[in-house]
């Protein structure tokens, strides 16, 4: 390693702590020692400095410690020699550095508390591009991603690109890959969100190109991103760094590139990457750190263009990522499927409300499917002018000897996502309401409704080929046979859900597993049965078993439920072996319904967290969009952090939203009736089956007796109007009995 390196880097480290304490006195005497200091609506507090120092930051007065850490670190000069060429100073001086870049980020938040937005998306008509720290909903949605491996890594890129046209190249190879980009700094004056934007490029969380801030010093944010996804996802405890560490190398696949002049706050910044594992490529020729052990191969890489830098990238990380090739005009990856087409963009528009858009896919013959075959009645794109509306209907026929009536549903909840993967194309919703939308740009480029059955004929192949042979699509879009088709497709709708809805555990012998979260929560071991879906919320019984029809060695596994241990909390012989061999012997038994008795494990990708409030003989849930206090004293992000991670928690469990209203939920510790709070929008969205669940447990006006965030966020609160309303769950036996 360059001596030149080392000294660059290390005198990196003591400019920005120098400047950090500066700014620190200057906070402290015009703020004072007791002003909050927080990225708001989070709940790690400034997560690199909590996640390895174990110091929870609140005020300016908690800061004194980090910072004083951070000087701590920061190698001494050493007479006539500068700064020795080790790794280990240099990596100390990386850490020093990113410590005093959270306190100043923290800092702004004070001084400028509209500098960065609160959304998922950037404001462009305010002129608002800067996203800052993510919130913990929009963490808790876009963490999950990594989790279940749509998200393989992400980019952490500083500078800008030598033009706009660059830029939106590699953010688009990226995208490709479904790899994230979390940009930060300037070059010159100018960022790679700012050229983005002019390329006409959409940034924000939605499409995966999200612009954490102007300067340096928001590549914490990525940074923090990432000790946040081990904590809440890992169980990795605040304070255990080697392990946070550890986990970051082998678990988070991230990496910096580096575009344009590195100066030395550049380079100690990239110095602290180094101690996460975080490899950085760069498009200059700056002195290369090669394998020293602590990234998975070199530390630092130079000089590499940029029509090859995210080839490398990926080649450095050690990443394997896969290209969808589907023969149609458009870009085609998972980070387009929150690209939005707004009005002035907006070229197309089928179904959501203003036209009828129905999707539906049934299994057929052999003999009747001819694979490939894709055909479109009726006007398509090159028939209409901008701004006009079609209806649509899309029928899939699929053909094969391993393909189950059962499967349908699965393949047709896909449509969602295949089509929204198509940069360009916008698809919100499913069967009989879904709604799309087609931007001039992908028109311009050649796309037609045609394309759409293109899609869906190549990736229910690549995705779903084992469980079938052919494949073909026919889409229509004359108004008399979509209503016709529609109608056809609402009866096959009611069956379909009726069948479902009719199955029970008791009769049910095979449940399965889904480990897919092993990747971040090794412990935790999630078991789905018909009657307690999965507490993502993505899988359910039916989804799991064409899992495991598609791939037999995948996460997805089939457990014969075995003897029945306990049938009231939901416990069994067969599912206890699987759990405690799965769990690596963490976990050698839990209960499907309860939350009180040895409740099922959670880990940080559960939709809802439910927890006992004994002062009211009932339990609460809180979902993760939900980001304000609730009952229990804790908000969602802080339970996830305190249950997750795989552990089995009395007075608390993870679950799917889905699951609130089904049959099981809970019933050993009296079921639904003893849920006596939960935020106003879950109950609006779990409006109607909450409404036949009550009347089915002889309360039809649960609903109504359920208290929420405007009656109040404590059980002092709540408990008057519990008492009014008289709520099932006060007349019920203790629940803690």
């Amino acid at each position: 390693m360059s001596k030149l390196v080392a000294f660059a880097a290390i005198q990196g480290g003591y400019n920005i702590v120098q400047k950090a304490e500066g700014k620190y006195q200057q906070m402290l005497e015009k703020y004072g020692p007791e002003q909050k200091l927080e990225f708001p609506n989070t709940a790690y507090y400034l997560p690199i400095i909590y996640s390895l120092l174990g110091i929870p930051v609140k005020t300016l007065a908690d800061a004194a410690k980090p910072l004083e850490v951070a000087r701590g670190l920061l190698p001494p000069h050493v007479k006539g020699r500068n700064h020795l060429p080790y790794l280990g100073p240099l990596l100390d001086a990386g850490m020093a550095a990113l410590f005093a870049e959270e306190l100043v980020e923290a800092f702004r938040y004070v001084e400028y508390p509209d500098f960065y937005l609160v959304s998922e998306e950037v404001d462009l008509d305010n002129g608002k591009i800067w996203l800052g720290a993510a919130e913990d909903a929009i963490f808790r949605k876009r963490g999950v991603e990594f989790v279940d491996g749509t998200a393989p890594g992400f980019a952490a890129i500083v500078g800008a690109a030598p033009s706009p046209e660059i830029a939106k190249e590699m953010a688009e190879e990226y995208q490709k890959r479904s790899i994230y980009i979390f940009m930060a700094a300037n070059q010159g004056g100018t960022t790679f969100t700012e050229q983005l934007i002019e390329a006409g490029v959409q940034v924000g969380w939605n499409t995966r190109l999200v612009p954490f801030g102007p300067d340096i010093s928001a590549a914490v944010f990525a940074l923090g991103f990432a000790n946040r996804a081990a904590m809440a996802f890992g169980g990795i405890k605040p304070g255990d760094y080697k392990r946070m560490l550890l986990y970051n190398k082998d678990r988070i696949f991230a990496f910096v590139n580096a575009l344009g002049e590195v100066n030395a706050e550049w380079a100690v910044n990239a110095a602290g990457c180094v101690n996460w594992g975080f490899p950085t490529i760069a498009d200059t020729d700056i002195p290369e750190i090669l394998p020293t052990g602590v990234c998975t191969y070199e530390h630092v890489v130079a000089n590499i263009p940029h029509d090859e830098i995210v080839t490398k990238s990926v080649e450095v990380r050690g990443l394997k990522t896969t290209v969808s090739t589907i023969d149609i005009p458009l870009s085609y990856g998972p980070a387009f499927e929150g690209e939005r087409i707004r009005k002035d963009d907006l070229y197309l528009e089928i179904g959501g409300g203003r036209t009828q858009c129905v999707e539906l896919v049934q299994m057929a013959e052999m003999n009747d499917v001819e694979d490939g075959k894709i055909e479109l009645i009726g006007p398509d794109i090159p028939d209409m002018k901008k701004g006009d509306r079609l209806p649509l209907a899309i029928t899939v026929q699929v053909a094969g000897r391993k393909f189950q009536e059962d499967f349908e549903p699965i393949l047709e909840r896909q449509i969602h996502h295949l089509i929204n993967y198509a940069q360009g194309v916008m698809h919100i919703g499913q069967r009989d309401i879904s709604w799309i939308r087609v931007g001039e740009q992908a028109v311009e480029k050649g796309f037609t409704l045609k394309h759409i059955g293109t899609i869906l004929h190549a990736k229910f192949h690549q995705d779903f080929g084992a469980v079938f042979d052919k494949v073909q699509v026919a889409l229509y879009t004359e108004a008399d046979k979509v209503e016709e088709i529609t109608a056809k497709a609402r009866e096959i709708y009611h069956t379909r859900d009726a069948r479902v809805e009719n199955m029970t555990d008791e009769t049910t012998e095979t449940y399965y597993s889904c480990t897919l979260c092993q990747s971040f929560a090794p412990n935790h071991v999630c078991v789905v049965s018909p009657e307690r879906t999965g507490l993502c919320g993505a899988y359910n019984w039916m989804d799991c078993k064409a899992s495991y029809e598609i791939n037999p060695t995948g996460p997805n596994q089939p457990i014969e439920k075995g003897e029945t241990i306990d049938p009231v909390l939901g416990q069994w012989k067969g599912v206890n072996d699987f759990v405690f061999q799965a769990s690596r012997q963490a976990i050698d038994h839990y209960n499907f319904y309860s939350l009180v008795n040895d409740p099922m494990t959670t880990c940080g990708c559960c939709e809802c967290i439910a927890a006992v409030l004994p002062g009211c003989n009932g339990v609460m849930t809180v979902h993760r969009d939900y980001s304000g206090d609730t009952p229990c004293g804790m908000k969602f992000s802080t339970l996830a952090g305190t249950i997750g991670g795989g552990q089995s928690s009395p007075g608390f469990v993870g679950h799917g939203k889905y699951n609130t209203t089904q049959r099981k939920y809970i019933l050993g510790d009296g079921g639904l009736l003893r849920m006596v709070w939960m935020p106003k929008s879950l109950k609006e969205e779990l409006r109607e089956n909450l409404l036949k669940r009550g009347e089915e447990m002889g309360c039809p006006d649960l609903i109504d007796r359920i208290a929420d965030e405007t009656v109040g966020t404590t059980e002092e609160e709540i408990m008057p109007f519990l008492e009014e309303k008289e709520h099932p769950a006060l007349k019920m036996d203790p629940i803690m009995g």
